[in-house]
């Protein structure tokens, strides 16, 4: 890759834990994004981001998962504090951010997005908005009244039904900040659009990969605990990619906490 290249990235989770955050992350940054909008089928768009959230966070154990993680990066980091090779100063910021991260997950009661799933108007319109077309203003006429409310009440709604989902927000946050920067990126070549590497008994939680924009060149993933394929397709004219034959220059980055 030349310098100034405009770069895309993919990020591939090889384990469960993982796929579940970035998906969460994904959702997340639509909700922020639809939420200050003052439209509103952008505010439908959110809320529908919103019951995504529920099915994605349902799972039981995601809350002490991400309080373990966040504690045993805690442990990691501690002893840090007088390398002199470290900021103080970075260092000190990052722990205060796990800190507060952990205290807001604590302070969280119940199944993630309970409030959520308490609030029978809100599952009345997730009930609808399953069946295609279901949420027209004669199925759903007082959503429809709720549509055509002023932006700000809209918008102060949407912010009160996001604020108890935040501290799953921010703790998933810290545990891909620290995954994404715990690898150290190689510049590799795949021949004929093809690149295996074995892991030698490392282990990956995510693979990303950084490869020109402008190249059209999409990767696709497959790894188990001996080996590392990369396969490179490429974007072509009718919209549907089709196999790269050239040697293509990329960045990998194998990220493990």
């Amino acid at each position: 890759m030349a310098p100034g290249d405009t770069v895309i990235t993919y990020e591939f989770p090889l384990v469960e834990r993982i796929r579940t955050l970035l998906r969460l992350e994904d959702l997340f940054e639509r909700v922020a994004f639809f939420v200050e909008r003052p439209e509103a089928p952008a505010h439908h768009a959110a809320l529908l981001a919103f019951f995504e959230i529920t099915e994605v966070a349902s799972r039981a154990d995601l809350k002490s998962d991400l309080l373990q993680e966040l504690e045993r990066q805690k442990q990691i980091l501690v002893p840090f504090r007088n390398n002199p090779d470290i900021n103080p100063e970075v260092l000190r910021e990052v722990l205060s951010t796990i800190e507060q991260s952990s205290v807001g997950l604590f302070s969280t009661t119940g199944k993630v997005g309970q409030h959520l799933r308490d609030n029978e108007w809100l599952m009345a319109i997730r009930q609808r908005t399953g069946i295609p077309g279901g949420a027209c203003e004669f199925d759903l006429p007082s959503y429809h009244y709720w549509l055509h409310r002023d932006p700000a009440t809209r918008i102060a709604n949407l912010r009160a039904w996001l604020a108890p989902l935040l501290p799953i927000r921010e703790g998933a946050a810290i545990v891909l900040k620290l995954l994404r920067e715990s690898g150290k990126a190689q510049r590799l070549v795949a021949h004929a659009g093809a690149y295996q590497q074995m892991l030698g008994g490392r282990i990956a939680q995510m693979v990303r990969i950084r490869v020109p924009l402008e190249g059209e060149f999409i990767p696709e993933v497959s790894a188990n605990k001996y080996a590392l394929n990369v396969r490179f397709t490429r974007f072509g004219s009718q919209l549907r990619p089709k196999s790269a034959e050239a040697d293509i220059q990329f960045d990998l980055t194998l990220c493990s906490l």
